[in-house]
């Protein structure tokens, strides 16, 4: 019992043929500090649970797939891109080869223009704006389009082609400048501008029009310094009915892509050297125009552009000039633009060579409507030199007598180009002097001859829209004399120089003083055309010629004022100068220079006799 007491180990709980558990061993020096006991039980439970073995399978078999799929994704990428580069450098082999002739004919689809804008005018040229459908079908160029009958292999080979097409999406060019040329008579007759452009590019493109894509692109157009070479192109263009021209570009870079994106696509590019192509449209039919073509030569200035109403009119700064004009609309529906203002100088011959410039007018902006384009023009009268008193005299004279004038048109942002043109005159002759009569009109022998003496009283109404302020100077008249009322019809353009041939019926006399009469001018008022003065002259001791073989009218016509109760109707009809002098228009270097409006028409007349309160004398 002594000995069971003293041994604390119980050995009846130890099972039966078992050893004694061992105990730990006590720390030493030598005992790692990681302690074994837990990876022990660690590698215990490792080799002892089922669940954590399978689970080590699992991951394990998870990295075996994932270490698959990763390496066969960078096989099928290096193989995408072996592809691509073949598509690249297939379309680049064959981008090289390229002619011009195959991207214009065959590649370059164009539609339109559907609309043109000028955007601005500067010196030396006019900004342009034009919008168009445009395509480029690379598939033809390259020869991938599908054909429908194609084999397998090629067929494939082509819809990689296609493929790479469909990737580039977007061509960009650089053009240099474009020299447009007259097939006719070679001359330069523009230069033309373009900045970089981006172009889509398409594979096997529909037959119709619906895969263009819409563009807008700015074209800078400076035209040549020759009115004559510009003058013949447009007058062979409507003896031919067409437009034929030669475009020629000294180089144009295509490369693809974007213009400000530089990728794979941009190191595909084509540089082609002078690049020629010809351009030919046949000249739409123009209403209110004859038709063109077959030799016909080109209508006057007057069948395109006619003046539907003026205003001119003094003003504290000058003369201002007002106009509204019809323009035949010369371009083909559906086809729209939009000019903006236009400044331009209109002169007028002072010799065969040489002009003398007038007027500075500009249009205000317009848009082309159709069949005719509506302008409204504003300006005023340029200062002007002496020199130009006898062109002006000379137009007005001539419109007043509905005759057209010549005269040159020229912008300042173009001062070498003029163009030469006929004015048109109005659509009836104006009546300028109306109701001529001569107040108090004594005749009198002075040795072997006859004179007049008296007070000429007319009124002066300016055409309609000739609304300016101005003083009638001095006359100059130049008259025949009728036995009564001037017979009807009786045109006479000139007097004097040389008389009518045949002389009208009933005329027996011509007044034609040596000098100009002074006159003087009132206003009158008017509501039947422009504005209106009262003029009157003196005349003093003015011979009467008698004209060839009518010396019995004249004495019968005597007879009349001598024995005649009633006295003697006398009519006048024949021509005046006239010299005015218009307020707010000074040229010559003062302000009483005046201007001379030639050969007006004016017909009135007298009746002679002492009753009627004349102190005739015979």
């Amino acid at each position: 019992m002594a000995l069971a007491m003293d041994d604390p180990t119980d050995y009846s709980l130890c099972p039966k043929g078992k050893s004694k558990a061992s105990l730990p061993e006590e720390p030493t020096e030598s005992t790692p500090l990681l302690q074994f006991e837990g990876d022990s039980s660690q590698s215990s439970r490792t080799s002892d649970n089922p669940l954590d073995l399978e689970s080590a399978v699992v991951r394990q078999r998870l990295y075996s797939t994932l270490t698959f799929i990763f390496f066969t994704s960078l096989f099928f990428c290096l193989l995408a891109f072996v592809v691509i580069v073949l598509i690249v450098y297939s379309f680049a082999s064959r981008l090289s080869d390229i002619s011009p002739q195959d991207l214009l004919e065959n590649g370059l689809q164009f539609q339109g223009p559907s609309r043109i804008d000028v955007l601005n005018a500067t010196d030396g040229g006019i900004w342009i704006n034009v919008d168009a459908r445009v395509g480029i079908d690379a598939g033809s160029i390259l020869g991938v389009n599908s054909e429908g009958n194609e084999g397998s292999l090629k067929d494939a080979w082509n819809s990689i082609g296609r493929l790479g097409i469909r990737l580039m999406g977007t061509m960009s060019a650089d053009v240099s400048e474009v020299y447009i040329y007259s097939i006719q008579q070679q001359p330069l007759l523009a230069t033309v501008s373009v900045p970089p452009i981006e172009l889509p590019v398409t594979a096997n493109p529909p037959h119709d029009a619906s895969w263009l894509t819409p563009v807008s692109i700015p074209f800078f157009v400076q035209p040549t310094n020759s009115s004559s070479d510009l003058a013949q192109f447009v007058d062979d263009v409507w003896r031919n009915g067409a437009v034929s021209v030669r475009a020629l570009v000294s180089a144009v870079t295509v490369w693809g892509g974007q213009l400000d994106r530089k990728d794979w696509r941009s190191k595909l590019s084509l540089t082609m050297e002078n690049v020629e192509t010809q351009v030919t449209a046949k000249l739409p039919s123009v209403p209110g125009l004859p038709p063109s073509g077959d030799g016909t030569p080109l209508p006057p200035f007057s069948k395109f552009v006619s003046v539907q109403g003026f205003n001119i009119a003094s003003s504290s700064e000058g003369v201002i000039l007002e106009a509204q004009a019809t323009a035949v609309n010369p371009l083909p529906p559906p086809l729209e633009a939009t000019v903006p203002r236009l400044p331009f100088i209109i002169s007028l011959p002072a010799s065969k060579a040489t002009y003398v410039p007038i007027a500075s007018v500009w249009t205000e902006p317009f848009y082309l409507t159709r069949p005719n384009i509506t302008i409204s023009i504003s300006g005023h009268v340029l200062p002007l030199d002496s020199d130009a008193a006898g062109p002006l005299s000379t137009f007005v004279s001539r419109f007043l007598s509905l005759k057209e004038n010549p005269i040159s048109i020229a912008s300042p942002l173009f001062p070498s180009l003029s163009l030469n043109v006929e004015f048109p005159s109005p659509p009836t002759r104006p009546q300028i002097l109306r109701n001529v009569t001569i107040r108090g009109m004594k005749i009198k022998p002075e040795g072997s001859i006859f004179v007049a003496s008296g007070q000429v009283f007319a009124r002066l109404v300016l055409p309609k829209g000739m609304n300016f302020a101005m003083d009638v100077k001095r006359v100059f008249p130049d008259l025949l004399v009728f036995d009564g009322d001037v017979p009807e019809p009786t045109n006479i353009s000139t007097i004097h120089d040389p008389l009518p041939d045949p002389l009208p019926p009933r005329a027996f006399g011509h007044i034609c003083p040596e000098e100009w009469l002074d006159a003087n001018s009132t206003p009158d008022g008017s509501e039947e055309g422009g504005s209106a003065f009262l003029v009157t002259a003196a005349i003093v001791d003015v011979p009467i010629g008698v004209l060839p073989g009518r010396e019995k009218e004249f004495g019968d016509f005597v007879s009349k004022v001598i024995f005649s109760s009633k006295g003697a109707l006398a009519g006048l009809q024949g021509t005046a100068d006239i010299g005015v002098h218009v307020i707010g228009l000074p040229f010559g270097g003062g302000n009483n220079s005046e201007f001379v409006l030639k050969g007006l028409p004016l017909q009135g007349t007298v009746r002679i006799g002492k009753k009627f309160g004349f102190d005739d004398q015979v």
